[in-house]
């Protein structure tokens, strides 16, 4: 078997950390690893399948030593400098970040959705937003069934899509909970965030990343343009509002979905039942509807509340839930990883 060598970079982040988890319950192929991050976590110890590891810095000679695949969890200005550099090497590179995704020459991969793109790469793979992968792995198999005409997205997302310290703003926020003497005095108080601009304890915030001049965030825009690449639909109508709730993981989407032509409810229904990477839970009558507690530490995206939208004439409603640290993150990119390997 040939020696396969794999490069994480970012390995301590929350996604880096899934990513170990992920590689440890698929346990592939590799022959060897390393771990890269930010000088800061030099030296650092990664535990994977019973051997140890120790965090390098990553410097643009990390990937002398040649490796065939590298998976980056460290932002766009990492991945802008050094996943060029990776490829140099002979290097193939599946990008967590931002920073390629919208490139021409560079597939966005889901790969329930458009595996097939995979061949198309020339170096660098991205994978999708972490609202993006989701939502698109319930619309593709509607769409090549019945045609989609226009989305609107309304995203309810965790903190965990923010980082550690999001997480931690979260955390503090609880803590003061506790120790507050009545629920108005924690929920007006600033407890020294970290990352959110007023609390997100008992709070929604309608501002993931920065807004725009056209009064979207990035996030928002991301989705729209992501959705449209990956279903190959560049004028496909969308909108979205994408709100951070407090929530340590998993996201969840409303999305409302107008069709170019009628569909049979049941039939759409046990389209996405057969659709792959897909647990439909749709029996709303007996309480049973995707939440965030299905779906966490799970790689399958949850659909229900699937009913028709009857304020147009070929319009559904759905709600769809996943972890976006796994799937939306580190189990696609490892999907991603194995595709690769198999061809």
């Amino acid at each position: 078997m040939k020696n396969i060598k794999l490069a994480i970079v970012g390995a301590t982040g929350l996604v880096g950390q899934t990513i170990l988890k992920v590689l440890e319950e698929k346990a592939l192929p590799m022959t060897e690893y390393a771990f890269f991050a930010s000088s800061r976590s030099k030296g650092k110890t990664i535990s994977l399948l019973g051997k140890k590891y120790l965090v390098q810095e990553l410097t643009e000679n990390s990937f002398d030593t040649g490796f065939d695949f590298a998976i980056f969890s460290a932002g766009s200005n990492i991945a802008r400098h050094f996943a060029p550099i990776a490829v140099s090497k002979g290097c193939t590179v599946i990008d967590n970040s931002s920073c390629f995704r919208m490139e021409d020459g560079v597939p966005l991969i889901v790969p329930e959705v458009n595996s097939e793109e995979i061949k198309n790469h020339h170096g660098i793979i991205a994978n999708p937003n972490c609202s993006t992968i989701q939502a698109v792995v319930a619309l593709k198999p509607l769409d090549d069934n019945y045609g989609i005409k226009r989305i609107v997205y309304a995203t309810y997302q965790a903190v965990s899509g923010s980082g550690y310290k999001g997480v931690m703003d979260l955390q503090s926020g609880i803590y003061h909970y506790d120790n507050a003497k009545s629920i108005l005095e924690n929920q007006s108080r600033d407890y020294g965030l970290q990352k959110f601009p007023v609390p997100i304890f008992s709070n929604c915030l309608p501002h993931i990343d920065i807004f725009l001049e056209n009064g979207y965030t990035k996030e928002e825009e991301k989705m729209i343009n992501e959705t449209r690449k990956i279903l190959k639909k560049p004028n496909l109508k969308i909108t979205a509002t994408t709100v951070r709730v407090p929530v340590f993981n998993c996201h969840s989407e409303a999305i409302n979905i107008e069709f170019e032509k009628d569909f049979d409810l049941m039939e759409l229904k046990n389209t996405l039942r057969t659709s792959p990477g897909i647990i439909v839970k749709d029996e709303p009558n007996f309480g049973i509807y995707p939440t965030m507690l299905d779906a966490n530490n799970q790689d399958k995206v949850f659909v229900g509340r699937i009913r028709r939208d009857f304020s147009v004439p070929y319009g559904v409603n759905l709600w769809v839930v996943a972890d976006n640290l796994r799937k939306g993150a580190a189990s696609n990119a490892v999907q991603i990883l194995e595709k690769l390997i198999m061809n």
